[in-house]
């Protein structure tokens, strides 16, 4: 009797903790626990780009100079080139430019009512310029010093500035416009956005300006700020019933077709609600 007494307490702690660990209150804990993971491992090749940059690694460092003299000798005995990477970096690839595009994306979605992907997009762009600023003057590492510049830019240089907007700019456009094209169109959206973010790194390079690894770095932690606001958006896209979505589909399909894109996901909030009486 005592032993039945003893396997019935047993297996009702087991059942406690069973739906204790099945609720919202877990899947939430889940959820975020992925994220942090899923961030921190995006994180890791910046991280290690930064430790080398730190360490002077004897490879990278060479690899740094040997690109730079290349292209700053190409770059003097062509100076029409000159000219056209410096209207590409300067005007059609400045990191004004890009949040320009970034905050005329942000005011169409409030026109729209798409408050929280509106949010989602201002709060990336922002934050990745305001992380990269932090640590271009935590690192203050010199810009490259070449005979004969052809350009010049001011402040430190790891990471890339521009690199880094580039990165978040492009990420930001293409998860919130990519609902809005057919289907056989999305592969020109997305060649735009390659051609732009390899386009900036190269041109940053080719005139003297920055490192290559400042380029990458600037590229990774750019991936890392928008892989972190992501999964924060799609966590919130799980708590409202919302279904998960592929890269290629979008951040929010929903809006190319509602009038109102967060209609679907407030009724889907509140419907739990309705039921208690």
């Amino acid at each position: 009797m005592a032993q039945r007494t003893a396997r019935s307490r047993r297996l009702g702690t087991f059942r406690a903790l069973l739906a204790r660990h099945s609720g919202p209150d877990a899947a939430f804990g889940r959820r975020l626990v992925l994220a942090v993971t899923a961030t921190a491992a995006v994180a890791v090749p910046f991280a290690l780009a930064l430790v080398l940059v730190e360490s002077r690694w004897p490879p990278l460092y060479r690899l740094d100079r040997a690109t730079a003299e290349r292209l700053h000798r190409t770059a003097l005995e062509h100076p029409a080139w000159v000219r056209v990477l410096d209207f590409f970096t300067g005007v059609v690839w400045d990191p004004v430019t890009m949040r320009l595009l970034v905050a005329a994306l942000v005011v169409w979605l409030l026109t729209r009512r798409a408050w929280r992907l509106a949010t989602w997009a201002a709060v990336t762009a922002t934050s990745g310029a305001l992380i990269g600023f932090l640590v271009k003057n935590v690192v203050e590492r010199a810009r490259p010093h070449l005979p004969e510049p052809v350009a010049h830019a001011p402040g430190f240089s790891f990471p890339s500035g521009h690199a880094m907007t580039a990165m978040t700019s492009c990420a930001v456009l293409l998860l919130v416009l990519l609902p809005l094209v057919p289907r056989a169109w999305r592969p020109l959206p997305w060649a735009l956005a390659v051609t732009a973010v390899l386009g900036v790194g190269y041109t940053r390079v080719a005139l003297g300006v920055h490192w290559v690894s400042d380029v990458v770095g600037g590229w990774l932690l750019g991936i890392a700020v928008v892989t972190a606001t992501t999964l924060a958006f799609e966590a919130w896209r799980a708590d409202t019933g919302r279904p998960r979505t592929a890269v290629s589909e979008g951040l929010e399909p929903e809006i190319s077709s509602d009038a109102d894109p967060e209609a679907s996901s407030r009724a889907a909030a509140v419907a739990p609600s309705d039921h208690v009486t």
